[in-house]
């Protein structure tokens, strides 16, 4: 087993491309996930079991949404866990590039934790709401509710146009590591990228702020939604008139 340096070079070589993928997790979170891979390579640990304490982090986190009254302290132990969950959840793929023990039950199991993670995120800010905040109209409630909306629909589409592209050798965001790297578009996803949703849990420390910060990108996650979906359905529709 090699240095610790050795491995993160290594890790460097094992990296998906940056093509279609914002600032934060290009610059922050993989890098974050590759120290963490190999630390966990160090230690022998399997891609599976770092998926399993990428979990730990982000539902220990996302629980203490729902259970623990609004704090700074609270906001800044939330914003960490998630953090840290999610520089995990990239540390079990490059881990897995690395040792080769990459398989359909890791892919699985990553997007069963992705998934569950985005469906109870948004359900604690429900829960929170309803018990912590002194909302100005009850309305307010269907505001997590219309995210998560938005969170799993968005999911469920990018991951249908990514194995329905793989079916029809359609381009995927991770494939063409040749293709050149747009910094604009790098710029322009960063409000959707899930490293920048965890940053509006530093304002539970001002119950009105983070009302305020969530929902506005409540609205910006939303309007993604409505691009994403045009581009995946235009480039499925390019297949099918193609053939």
């Amino acid at each position: 087993m090699g240095s610790t340096g050795t491995v993160l070079r290594e890790l460097r070589g094992a990296q998906k491309t940056a093509k279609g993928v914002s600032l934060y997790s290009r610059y922050v979170n993989r890098p974050a996930g590759r120290v963490f891979a190999a630390g966990a390579y160090r230690i022998g640990l399997t891609p599976n079991q770092v998926t399993l304490i990428s979990a730990a982090f982000t539902f220990t986190a996302i629980a203490s949404v729902a259970l623990v009254r609004p704090s700074w302290g609270l906001a800044v132990a939330v914003y960490a866990g998630l953090v840290i969950g999610f520089a995990f959840d990239s540390a079990d793929g490059q881990l897995a590039r690395l040792t080769g023990r990459g398989g359909p039950d890791g892919e699985w199991l990553d997007h069963v934790v992705d998934c569950a993670k985005m469906i109870l995120v948004h359900t604690a800010v429900l829960i929170s709401f309803q018990r912590f905040f002194d909302l100005p109209a009850e309305g307010w409630l269907l505001l997590p509710l219309g995210f998560l909306f938005t969170a799993v629909l968005t999911f469920c589409a990018g991951l249908l146009r990514e194995q329905l592209g793989k079916a029809a050798a359609l381009p995927t965001a991770g494939s063409g590591a040749a293709a050149p790297v747009s910094r604009v578009r790098a710029v322009a996803l960063l409000p959707a990228d899930y490293g920048v949703f965890c940053l509006v849990f530093l304002l539970l420390g001002d119950r009105t702020a983070f009302r305020i910060g969530y929902a506005v990108l409540a609205v910006v996650h939303a309007l993604f939604l409505v691009a994403f979906l045009a581009k995946w359905f235009r480039e499925l529709t390019a297949l099918r008139t193609a053939d």
